[in-house]
């Protein structure tokens, strides 16, 4: 059976275990039905947890979070993205100074978004991760603070959304996936869920 054959009768009920509507815009888009129950789970980690370990483990932590009992047919879709800029990991800004500070400290340079997903089932679990390099050129102090008064990303690992106004004048380039940045690897989460 062929993949699109495999797509046409996938035997899963997908849940989606997150509020982002990124995700939820990405998944729908991969052509899947799926529901949406938004988990709401201790995003606390180790400070010994490096790159793609925090998102590993928080995405595996969401999973384990699930109120309820899967079913049978029932795979659950938990995930979770982090911003890795020179050893450090930067999470969502709690506020304007904060965001202001990450754009700052990626402005010109190089950094690495991890997105971790983990599928899990009532039988069997698969969590996997990927990463894209995503460069910045020199923001202007101007530029940075027109982005946070007016966009808002104060929901978004360091600070930015690359589908935002930001991404738009301020990525020179991205090696790897660009939906990987967005908050889901879709093209692995596909054949993760083709193969479960």
């Amino acid at each position: 059976m062929n993949t699109i054959e495999k797509l046409k009768t996938f035997p899963y009920q997908l849940i989606l275990g997150s509020n982002s509507p990124r995700r939820q815009e990405l998944l729908k888009s991969l052509g899947f039905t799926f529901a949406i129950k938004p988990i709401n789970a201790d995003e606390s980690f180790s400070d010994k947890l490096k790159a793609e370990e925090i998102p590993l483990y928080l995405a595996e932590k969401k999973a384990n979070a699930y109120p309820e009992a899967l079913k049978e047919n029932e795979v659950l879709i938990t995930s979770d993205t982090i911003v890795w800029c020179e050893g450090k990991v930067l999470n969502k800004p709690t506020d304007f100074n904060e965001g202001k500070e990450m754009l700052t400290s990626l402005s010109g340079k190089m950094h690495e978004v991890f997105t971790a997903v983990c599928l899990k089932s009532a039988n069997k679990q698969s969590l996997f991760f990927d990463v894209s390099k995503v460069y910045f050129k020199k923001l202007m102090v101007e530029e940075i603070e027109y982005y946070l008064h007016n966009f808002n990303p104060y929901d978004k690992a360091g600070g930015y959304g690359v589908q935002d106004w930001i991404g738009y004048i301020g990525i020179e380039k991205i090696e790897g996936s660009f939906y990987n940045v967005m908050g889901l690897p879709v093209k692995k989460l596909y054949e993760e869920l083709i193969k479960f």
